[in-house]
């Protein structure tokens, strides 16, 4: 019998590929009820894909921006200088890197791969003299004063460990990109998200499948074109709310294939029969490929047929992707790399590129008080103690400034955050932000936290150098706008 003649069509799998993307509105219905968090739709909005590299993630403001980084669905890397000591204090999908910013060969760029960006909490440890206090929690909660005295040395910290850390962030982090599947670090929520759609949905018997490996993900299986078939395709479900990628030039996957020709198939609307935006592309026989999709090059389509009258495609409204492997090109020509039987693609990564709008890529916890060292025209007796004692803390202050002056001049989209004296208060005021170095006052570590993340998102916060203390007037959200005014460095 010819691979073209008449074989069985396979119900079942028909019904399974619907009811994977609940298209049999009552049996999908009933598991919703039964099994409400079995399939979640993917929602790439929540941040899932992104990794945030923390550094001085053991320290008290650390500690709270991993945990709300965490609970925002980030991916999260912590730097710490001793992994076995770190793991207790930290939710086990946190990915600690052994390493210490005062030696630079522990920097290694495995540090920064697929990092988004970084927020750098390292700072000199500071602790009370010796016997100065019984109670250490009341030196760091800001409620009295004791002698303070240095553990680390200020110069090798905060001036030569950010020019260490810098050096390999300048060399590693892409800024243009935003990841949106990573296969080589699987998930559930991966897992739950793709699907397969074979031509049994329109009765061949091609025949597919998805498996996440320890790195990648593969795409195989077997294409027939018995039955006028001749595709099969993996596809998201719908993804909840539809990603806006406007800020993108295009897609980029990372791929190894069979050196046959595959589509990668983007749709701006939620039908499940609609309109697919398409792009051809060709692969290398066991050769790992980077493949670059501009959005400028996505050729409408329905069923492998033109529609150039719907117009271009729009980036701000994605609601699902696809890959395919198929006979058809479009308009009725035939994929010239095509021939029936097995195939494989394996897929490292899945990313947007080309950013447009820039967010900050590293945001410094400095500290207030930087510049008030040897100032004539302030009254010394009447600044902070850390102020005061800046030469008795080996001109921690000093190092602080320089260390900023090595991001500001790192070509880095930044943000350097000037906390006055920290304190364990809820967090819960509103904060009062200014420049110039003069602000006093105290502020929680949990608001500063909660600022980074924040940050994270605002493209208004790039090139600002801030001092920030809190209100006694209760947080009512405008410190967007109070970091818009800000005057850029």
């Amino acid at each position: 019998m010819s691979e073209k003649e008449r074989k069985s069509w396979d119900l079942g799998r028909f019904l399974a590929t619907l009811n994977y993307f609940e298209l049999i509105p009552f049996v999908s219905d009933l598991q919703r009820l039964f099994k409400p968090s079995d399939r979640p739709s993917p929602n790439l909005e929540s941040n899932t894909m992104s990794m945030i590299l923390v550094t001085g993630a053991t320290g008290g403001v650390g500690k709270r921006v991993v945990r709300r980084l965490l609970e925002q669905n980030y991916s999260v890397r912590a730097l710490v200088r001793d992994k076995q000591a770190a793991k207790p204090l930290f939710d086990e999908r946190v990915e600690l890197i052994q390493g210490d910013v005062t030696r630079p060969e522990t920097l290694t760029p495995k540090l920064l791969e697929n990092v988004s960006a970084v927020i750098s909490c390292v700072g000199t440890r500071v602790q009370p003299v010796e016997g100065d206090t019984p109670n250490r929690d009341k030196y760091y909660q800001g409620i009295k004063f004791y002698m303070p005295q240095v553990v680390d040395s200020p110069q090798a910290v905060e001036y030569l460990g950010m020019k260490n850390l810098l050096e390999v962030v300048k060399k590693h982090m892409r800024s243009d990109s935003k990841l949106l599947f990573d296969f080589t670090k699987p998930t559930e929520d991966i897992k739950n998200t793709w699907g397969v759609i074979d031509d049994v949905v329109m009765g061949g018997v091609s025949e597919s499948s998805i498996r996440l490996e320890q790195d990648k993900a593969v795409f195989s299986g077997n294409v027939s074109t018995a039955n006028n078939g001749g595709f099969a395709s993996v596809r998201t479900k719908n993804i909840t709310p539809p990603l806006d990628l406007s800020e993108y030039e295009g897609i980029e996957l990372k791929v190894q294939g069979d050196g046959k020709r595959y589509k990668f198939i983007i749709r701006c609307e939620g039908k499940w029969d609609g309109v697919g935006y398409s792009y051809s592309f060709d692969t290398f026989y066991n050769t790992s490929t980077t493949v670059r999709i501009p959005f400028s090059e996505l050729i409408p389509v329905f069923r492998a047929k033109t529609v150039p009258e719907m117009g271009k495609f729009d980036p701000s409204c994605i609601y699902s992707m696809q890959l395919m492997q198929t006979k058809f090109e479009y308009d009725g020509a035939l994929n010239p790399k095509f021939s029936p039987g097995l195939f494989r693609l394996e897929v490292s990564s899945i990313q947007a590129y080309g950013r447009k709008v820039n967010t900050p890529q590293f945001i410094l916890i400095s500290s207030a008080g930087v510049t008030r060292p040897g100032r004539s025209d302030l009254n010394l007796e009447e600044q902070p103690p850390a102020v005061k004692m800046n030469e008795q803390l080996g001109g921690i202050l000093t190092w602080k400034l320089k260390g900023e002056e090595v991001l500001r001049q790192s070509g880095l989209n930044y943000t350097i955050i000037r906390p006055c004296a920290l304190t364990e208060k809820p967090g819960d005021k509103a904060l009062i932000l200014e420049q110039g170095d003069n602000l006093t006052g105290q502020v929680s570590r949990e608001a500063i936290a909660a600022l980074c993340l924040q940050l994270l998102r605002w493209p208004e916060a790039c090139q600002k150098t801030f001092e920030v203390c809190e209100d006694e007037k209760p947080n009512q959200g405008q410190t967007k706008e109070a970091i818009a005014a800000l005057k850029i460095d």
